[in-house]
Order: structure tokens, then sequence, then C-alpha cells
């Protein structure tokens, strides 16, 4: 079986000898610089010194934007984001955020110190590969995005993860990825008895300020 490259990551962290990690996946497009100023809004003092990882996604080819190349965790075909899905590339970086989780473990992070959390694509790939990850982590975190391979996620779900905590955040007035996606992804959660946190906000495809809040206050409690 063929290991996957390790994907190229920024890196950040609040005080020496990090006790806790949080991963950031970006969305369609962008790399792992877009979240570090997001990242940097957190106030996570009480909980010690974080570690932040900001993987870049590959470039490949998008579909939807005539074929031109960017940073993405897979492709995507076409606006109905569920009948069209890429399941060869959502494996592919299935396995690549999977061994990246790997490789913050041997780092000397407990599984159970991790946080996964994702913006848009970002969000698709933190849903899919934190609920299949052998390991209890911390806590998942999407934003402005759904669940992917929706069908096989009961069959594929880690035990670890059954009751993992997930933060899922949504703008009521996304174009992109629209507020039905979301509030379908939380309910398709809660049927296989995933806790889930739910918040909307009155925004389009962004992050707000009173989002950041509460997931500041979410990430609290999880990592208390």
């Amino acid at each position: 079986m063929n290991t996957p490259d390790l994907l190229e990551t920024l890196e950040g962290q609040t005080g020496p000898d990090p006790t806790t990690c949080i991963v950031v996946l970006h969305g369609l497009g962008a790399d792992g610089n877009d979240f570090v100023p997001i990242a940097q809004e957190l106030d996570l003092s009480a909980v010690g010194p974080v570690r932040f990882v900001f993987p870049h996604a590959p470039v490949r080819a998008v579909t939807i934007n005539g074929g031109y190349r960017m940073r993405a965790w897979y492709d995507i075909l076409g606006t109905e984001l569920q009948r069209r899905e890429d399941e060869p590339g959502l494996r592919a970086s299935l396995a690549a955020v999977t061994a990246l989780l790997d490789r913050e473990v041997a780092r000397g992070i407990p599984a159970r110190r991790i946080v996964l959390m994702g913006f848009s694509q970002g969000c698709a790939m933190t849903l899919l590969a934190g609920l299949r990850y052998p390991q209890r982590l911390a806590a998942l975190v999407g934003l402005s995005g759904y669940l992917p391979l929706a069908a096989s996620t009961a069959a594929e779900r880690s035990s670890a993860n059954g009751d993992t905590p997930v933060f899922l955040a949504h703008g009521t007035r996304d174009p992109v990825v629209i507020h039905t996606r979301g509030t379908r992804s939380r309910d398709e959660l809660a049927a296989l008895g995933q806790p889930v946190e739910w918040h909307e906000y009155p925004i389009e495809h962004s992050v707000s300020a009173e989002e950041i809040a509460d997931l500041n206050a979410f990430l609290l409690r999880v990592l208390a």
C-alpha cells in the first residue's frame, strides 16, 4: 500500500512545548495562509500552549472552474455537490489528512488533544477524515461546508469518534454551499448519534466575528 505524501504545512504555536494541536483545512483555491488571521483571533490561553497546523491542499484541475489548476482537496464536477462527487479525489485527500494527523500524534500530541477544523472544502474534508480517524479526536469543526460521501458515513465511521463533538456553522445567505446543505449535513450526523453543536449567521460564504467568538467558547469547552 502506498503511503501518501505528507502535505506541505505552515505552523505556529502559542507557546513552547504545545500540548494541543488544531489542524485547519482551507477552502477551494486558498492555501494554508487563509485561516492564520482567524486563528490569531482565538484566545485559548486557558488550555495551555497550542500548535496550529495549516496544510496546503494539492494543486489540481477543477472542473467547475474550467479546468483551471488551483489548490483543492478534490475536484468539483458540478453544482450538484452530492450527486457528482469526486470520490477518488476525496479519498486521496482523506489519506493525506489522516497521515497528517498521524504525524501530530507521533510528534507527541495525543489524538484526544487534536482538533480538526476546516472551511468549505476543508469542512468537507474535516468531516470525512475526522469521523473515520481510528483514534479519538478532541473535536471536529466544520465551517460553511457539508458532509461528503454521506451514504458511506455510517459504515465507515470510526467507533473511536462516535461521540466526538462537532461544531458546525453556516451562513444563511451562503450562495456557494447553500444553507440547506449545511442543515442537511447536521441532520445526517445527528441521525447517526453524533453530538453536533449547530450555529448559523446572517452571512454569505465567510466567517463572522460572532462565529469566531462561538468557536472560541466551544474550543475552550472541549479542550478544558
